[in-house]
Parts: structure tokens; sequence; C-alpha cells
């Protein structure tokens, strides 16, 4: 059946994988996602809390010292800016581009004195840094997101957020296996300071990309300096109402919890259960990540052929109960082949969730507030499962791990009753072919 008068035809099935995969700027999204990936776990994730523990810092301290990289969550608070101004000193490079090359310079200053912190002397200086190099990190995810979305029509952001996750786990694997590969053989001092070579790539990639086109709304409506600041929120609750508009927040920032509710305790886990760095680092951060990519892709094409609804309750189910993967690793301790299969299950799911959730949320950004509004939708993503996971370590001391995985995938449960009142509100994005 045809689509009405004045709506742009739809494809699903293979018509819907060409044209959304055919999308350009597909090379340039994949070396920025490889600038927002590498940073990511030396800062804010497993590199770091495996560092700690390393260095002779308690699970509880470890969780807490996470909280540090609070900015990736924030960033919707300074995201109106980003929209409204050009960073000036780079100004000839416009609007979008100035603000990434300024952010992915900060990014590599602040890995850089990562490398020379000594955590068992003092964590002052380190966390000072975590929160320098999470901002700059946190700025430049604002910008790459708002550049995805403004560069392609909303029916493919699903494959160019697979493009993206491609050279995103890139950089997890480097930021990850990487630099525990080097922390193993030549210490932690010369692995940061390898990650910190590693932004010349995509500091490369910003020169050479081009600057997506401006809409013309975008100028007309940001007049003064407040105006950036209320009109993107007013504008999401205008196009949603606002009881739709606050229950699909709610979802959003449930969606991917029992996952990141377990990221902070991944890496001492993985200690404790027997397994060392290089295994660490071969199995989590090198296997895992090509596993967590096939899932991204696996997500793009389905979201590309079926729409996301139908997806987007597969994937939260996914992402569950890959968390009961883990109880093999509890019962098998320093068993390889635990590894491997608790890895597989968890990154396949996040690798799928991961991309039917951008998709999701591309579908509810307006394009002239684009860096505001899923600056916000990213922050809400990760905001619950941040805080559980600062006090994670505690959970862990008073009961064990095995508990600890069955009540994180246990969390679902809201994220899944949610699904089913916006089920029949969801609205699909028509898949006509990119401009």
């Amino acid at each position: 059946m045809s689509a009405p008068a004045g709506e742009p035809p739809r494809y699903r099935g293979w018509a819907g994988i060409r044209r959304a995969f055919g999308t350009p700027s597909a090379l340039t999204l994949a070396l920025l996602g490889f600038g927002c990936g590498l940073p990511f776990l030396p800062i804010a994730s497993m590199t770091l809390s495996t560092r700690l523990r390393d260095g002779g810092l308690d699970l509880g301290s470890i969780g807490l010292i996470s909280l540090a990289s609070f900015f990736y969550l924030l960033k919707f608070l300074w995201a109106p800016l980003i929209d409204r101004y050009v960073f000036a000193p780079l100004g000839m490079l416009g609007r979008r581009r100035s603000w990434l090359l300024a952010a992915q310079l900060g990014v590599g200053i602040g890995l850089a004195a990562l490398a020379f912190t000594r955590p068992e002397l003092g964590v002052g200086p380190l966390v000072g840094w975590v929160l320098f190099t999470s901002f700059a990190g946190a700025t430049q995810d604002s910008v790459v997101d708002a550049y995805r979305i403004e560069v392609a029509p909303a029916q493919a952001q699903a494959a160019l957020a697979a493009t993206y996750t491609l050279g995103y786990r890139i950089g997890l694997i480097l930021g990850g296996a990487g630099a525990l590969y080097l922390a193993e053989f030549g210490g932690w001092t010369v692995a940061y300071l390898a990650m910190a070579a590693l932004m010349l790539a995509p500091v490369l990639a910003t020169l050479l990309s081009r600057e997506p086109d401006v809409p013309e709304a975008t100028v007309v409506r940001r007049i003064d300096f407040l105006g950036a600041f209320w009109q993107p929120f007013s504008s999401y609750f205008s196009n949603n109402g606002l009881a739709l508009g606050l229950v699909l927040l709610l979802f959003v920032g449930l969606f991917k919890f029992p996952d990141q509710v377990i990221g902070v305790m991944a890496g001492p886990f993985y200690l404790d259960s027997g397994y060392t760095k290089a295994d660490i680092a071969t199995v989590s951060k090198l296997y895992g990540i090509w596993a967590g990519i096939g899932g991204a892709f696996l997500g793009g094409v389905c979201v590309a052929a079926f729409g996301f609804r139908r997806m987007l309750f597969i994937a939260a189910l996914g992402v569950a109960l890959s968390n009961l993967a883990f109880l093999l690793m509890s019962q098998y301790p320093s068993q390889i082949w635990a590894f491997y299969a608790a890895i597989t299950a968890d990154n396949v799911a996040q690798g799928f969730a991961g991309t039917v959730l951008v998709a999701f949320m591309s579908s509810l950004t307006d394009r002239n507030f684009t860096a505001t509004q899923f600056a916000l939708l990213v922050s809400l993503a990760n905001l619950p499962g941040k805080f559980a996971g600062g006090v994670s370590g505690y959970v862990v001391e008073a009961t064990s791990y095995g508990t600890f995985f069955v009540l994180s995938a246990l969390t679902v449960i809201p994220t899944l009753a949610l699904l089913a009142w916006l089920w029949p509100r969801i609205r699909e994005a028509a898949a006509a072919p990119p401009r």
C-alpha cells in the first residue's frame, strides 16, 4: 500500500537496509565515533577502575571515584551553547567542527595529564583530571551526536549509529584492551600517553570533514541567549505533550539500566574471579568489542528492516538477560570458556540495544535543537545506572557478585511496563531515500 499523499514513502526489508546504509558520511562518523570511544574506559569505566584496583584501592572507593566522570551525564546543561554559538577561536571551521576540534584537543591533553598521576599517593589530582577530561569528552559526544543527526535523514539514523558504533567500539578496544596490554608490559603512564596520541585520528577527521547544513529555523528561533536554553525543552514538550514526554524520558532513562548498573564492578569482578589483566584485555576488551560491533550492526539492520518499535522490546529484554550470563563466571572462576560465554552474551546485547536506542532517541529529537535535546536524552539514558554504579561496590560487599547480577537483571521490569504503555504511542520514522 502506498504512503498517504504528502508523506515520504516507507521502505522496509532489503530496500530499507540498502537505503539506510547508503547514507553518506559513514567513514566520517566511524572516525568521530573512534574519538568518542577511545577516552571513555580510561576516564569513566573499566580501565580506570582496573587501574585503581591494581593500585590497591578498595571497591567502595573505586565506585565513588567513578562518579568523577559525571560530566557525561550533565552535558545537556551546556549543549544549548554548542547549538547557538561557534567556538570563536576556531570559528573558521563552522559551528559544529569548531566545538568538536576544541573538545578533541581537550581530551588529548587530559589523557596525557592522567598518564602522570599517581593514585596510590592521593586521588585528588587524578579526580581533577578525570573531571577535565570527562568535560571535554562529553562535549565531544554532544557535537558528534548533533553532527550525525544533521547530516542524515531520520530513517538512516540506525545505520549511521552502526557505523559510528564501529568506530566507537574500536576506540573502546584501544582504550580498554590496548591500555591494559600496555599497562601490563609498560605501565600505566605509557598506556595513557598512547591513548592521548591516538586522539590525532579524530582530530584529522574533523579537519577534513564537511560542516553540516544548518536549518534556517535554527537561526530564526534562537534570537537571544536565554532562548537557547528554554526553547529546546519547550519544543520537546510541544511535540510530545507533557504526559507522553515525561514517560518517554523515564523510559529512555531506564532502558539500559540493567547493563549500566554492573559496569563499574566489571573490572574488579574479573580480577577477583582469577583472571589476569591480559585475560581481561583479550576476552573483554578485544573479543568482546567485536562481539559488540556485530550486535550494533545487527541492530542497525533490524531497525532498517523492521522499524525500532519491536526492536525496543527485544533489546531491553536481551540487555537484562545477558547479565545472568555472568553467573557462569561466578560458578566457574578462572575458566576462560565461561569468560567468553558471558562476554558474548553481554556485548552482543549491548551493541544491539545501543543502536536501537540511538535510532529511537533520534526520532524524538527536533533538528533545530539537536545537540541539546539529544544530549538530554543520552544523559537520561545513563543517569540512573550511574547513580547505582556509584554504590554498586557496597552492594557486592554486602551480598555477593552472583546476587548482584540477579538483582541487576530484575531491574528490567519497570522498563517493560513502560514500553507496554508506550507501544501504541510510538511513531515510526518513514524510511525515505537519504539526501
